[in-house]
C-alpha cells in the first residue's frame, strides 16, 4: 500500500487541479508524478529520507508531495512565509535530504546557514532563478519515470510541525495508515465529495487541514481541488462563482470575513451545497449570519493533527450552534476525569481519542509522545468536552494554554522564549486574546531589563525575524514584574 495511489482509480481526462488559472488532469497528474518521483529517486531520494516542501498552495506543492510519499520518503510541508530562523530548526529537527523552494520562499531558504542543516544535499527550486545551485523542479518531468514504491501501513508518510498537544513545535509522525484512515473514516460522516465536486482550496497545504482534508479527501474521491494561495473575500467570491465551487472548507477567519462582507450578493454560493469549518472554534454569531443572509449552513468539526485531523462532523446532519458534530465511524471517543475514569454522562471531561486515524508519536521525543498517547493508544487531547443526549459533541475548553490564531496553534513557550533572547528582556509571559478576525491574538508581558528602555515595535520586529507571522505578538505590554505562584511557576490567568 502507499497512500500516493489515491489518485490511480480516477478517469484520466477528469481535471484533478486548477491552479494559477491552469488545469491538470488526473491523466496528466499521474504521469507529472511519476516523473518528479523518477527525478527524487535519481538525486538519491529513498524510503524513508526526509523531503521539505516550502511551497504554498499551488500544483507543485502536490507534485513533490504524491512524488516523495509515493518513493516511501517522508514528506515535511513547512510553512513558506516563515522567517529563516524557524525554517533552520525545522529543517534540522527532521534531518531533511532535499529541500523543495518556490520563489516566494527563496528569500527565507536563501537566509538559512547552511552549516546548520548538513543532511541537505538538494535544493529543488520549483521556478528557477533565485537560487544558486538549485536543480529546477520543471527539469524532472522531462526526465525518467518510477514507480510507487510500496510501503508498510505504519511507515511515516509525513511530519506536521504541531504544537497542539503537548507545548512547543514538535513533528509529529503521521503514517500512511494514519492518514489513509482518516480519508475512509470521513464517509462516515456524510462528507460526500465525489467526481463532480469542485473544491475551494485555500487552507494552507502545510497546515493538516489542508493537506489531508481538502487536498487529500478530494483526490480520493476524484473531485477537482481549485488551487488558491491567497484569500481575499472578493476574489473568492468571484472564484467560486466562476468555477462553479460547490465544496468550501475554511478555518473561522475565512468565514468571519464574508459574514461581515457587506457588498456581498444573497446568492454568492448558489453553487456551494458543503461549507466547513474546523482547526478554531466558530462563533455562533457569524454562523447565524451566514445562514440568515446567504442560506448557508457552516458544518462545524473537530480534529488536531495527531487524529490525522478529522475527529468529529456536523456535516450531513442537523447542524446544532455550539457543537462540533458527531465522531466518525471507525474512532472512539471517552470523556475522562482527571483521574483517567470516564465522566458521569452529561458532564464534561478530557477527549480522549482511539483509533487508525491516531499518529505513530512525536519524532525522537519519546518523553512527550508517552505523555499524549497511553499505551492502550488513546491520544490525550487536552480539550475538554460535552456530550448531549443525540450524541453531539461540545468544547467547552481546549488544550491547556494554546493560542489559536486563523486555525494555527501557537504555543506560548515558543513566542515567549524568542522574546526572552532579545537582550532588553528579562522576563516575559505570553497569553491568547480574542480577536474579530483571527479568533485570537497573541499579546506579550514584557518586563525590561533594569535600566533599559524597550519599544513595543522594535520586540514586535525582533520576533518577525524569529517567527511565522501568526506567531508574533500583536500587542505588547510593559510590567515591572510577572504574577507567579509560590513556587515561582508564571501565573498565565492572571496575566490581563
Amino acid at each position: 500500500m502507499n497512500l500516493a495511489h489515491l489518485i490511480d482509480q480516477h478517469e484520466g481526462d477528469r481535471v484533478a487541479l486548477i491552479s494559477r488559472s491552469r488545469p491538470t488532469t488526473y491523466g496528466a497528474l499521474r504521469d507529472q508524478v511519476a516523473h518528479v518521483r523518477g527525478g527524487l529517486a535519481a538525486l538519491g531520494v529513498e524510503r524513508g529520507d526526509r523531503v521539505v516542501l516550502l511551497c504554498g498552495n499551488g500544483r507543485y506543492f502536490v507534485l513533490a508531495y504524491l512524488a516523495t510519499i509515493g518513493l516511501g520518503a517522508v514528506a515535511v510541508p513547512l510553512n513558506p512565509a516563515s522567517p529563516s530562523p524557524e525554517i533552520e530548526r525545522e529543517i534540522a529537527k527532521v534531518g531533511a535530504k532535499v529541500v523543495v523552494v518556490e520563489p516566494a520562499a527563496a528569500h527565507a531558504w536563501n537566509g538559512v546557514t547552511r552549516s546548520a542543516v548538513p543532511s541537505v544535499t538538494t535544493v529543488i527550486a520549483t521556478e528557477g532563478g533565485a537560487i544558486d545551485g538549485s536543480v529546477e523542479l520543471a527539469s524532472l518531468l522531462d526526465g525518467p519515470t518510477a514507480d510507487i514504491v510500496e510501503v508498510e501501513p505504519g511507515d511515516v508518510a509525513v511530519l506536521m510541525f504541531t504544537s497542539g498537544t503537548a507545548g512547543a513545535p514538535r513533528a509529529a509522525m503521521l503514517s500512511h495508515g494514519n492518514l489513509l484512515a482518516n480519508l475512509e473514516q470521513g464517509r462516515s460522516a456524510n462528507v460526500q465529495i465525489d467526481a463532480h465536486d469542485v473544491v475551494y482550496g485555500v487552507l494552507p497545504l502545510f497546515h493538516i487541514f489542508g493537506l489531508n482534508v481538502v487536498l487529500g479527501l478530494s483526490l480520493l474521491r476524484g473531485a477537482t481541488v481549485v488551487l488558491v494561495q491567497r484569500f481575499d473575500p472578493s476574489t473568492a467570491l468571484d472564484t467560486i462563482r466562476e468555477r462553479g465551487v460547490t465544496v468550501v472548507p475554511g478555518a473561522p477567519p475565512l468565514w468571519l470575513a464574508f459574514s461581515h462582507f457587506d457588498e456581498a450578493p444573497a446568492d454568492s454560493f448558489a453553487t456551494v451545497r458543503l461549507a466547513l469549518t474546523g482547526a478554531a472554534r466558530m462563533p455562533e454569531e457569524a454562523m447565524k449570519r451566514l445562514k440568515a443572509r446567504f442560506d448557508l449552513d457552516i458544518c462545524e468539526g473537530y480534529g488536531l493533527t495527531e487524529a490525522s485531523p478529522v475527529v468529529t462532523s456536523s456535516a450531513g446532519m442537523t447542524v446544532k450552534y455550539g457543537s462540533v458534530g458527531k465522531v466518525l465511524d471507525g474512532i472512539e471517543v471517552r470523556l475522562v476525569d482527571e483521574s483517567g475514569d470516564d465522566v458521569v454522562e452529561g458532564d464534561s471531561g478530557e477527549i480522549w481519542v482511539r483509533g487508525a486515524n491516531v499518529f505513530a508519536g512525536y519524532l525522537d521525543d519519546p518523553e512527550q509522545t508517552a505523555r499524549v498517547l497511553t499505551a492502550d493508544g488513546w491520544l490525550r487531547t487536552g480539550d475538554i468536552g460535552t456530550v448531549d443526549d443525540e450524541g453531539y459533541l461540545y468544547l467547552v475548553d481546549r488544550a491547556k494554554d494554546l493560542i489559536i490564531v486563523s486555525g494555527f496553534n501557537v504555543f506560548p513557550a515558543e513566542v515567549e522564549e524568542v522574546l526572552a533572547e532579545h537582550p532588553g528582556v528579562a522576563e516575559v509571559g505570553v497569553v491568547g486574546v480574542p480577536h474579530p478576525h483571527h479568533g485570537e491574538a497573541v499579546k506579550a508581558f514584557v518586563v525590561p531589563e533594569p535600566g533599559t528602555h524597550l519599544d513595543e515595535d522594535q520586540l514586535i520586529e525582533w520576533c518577525s525575524d524569529h517567527l511565522a507571522r501568526y506567531k508574533c505578538p500583536s500587542k505588547i505590554l510593559f510590567v515591572d514584574e510577572l504574577p507567579r505562584n509560590v513556587s515561582g511557576k508564571l501565573l498565565r490567568r492572571s496575566l490581563v
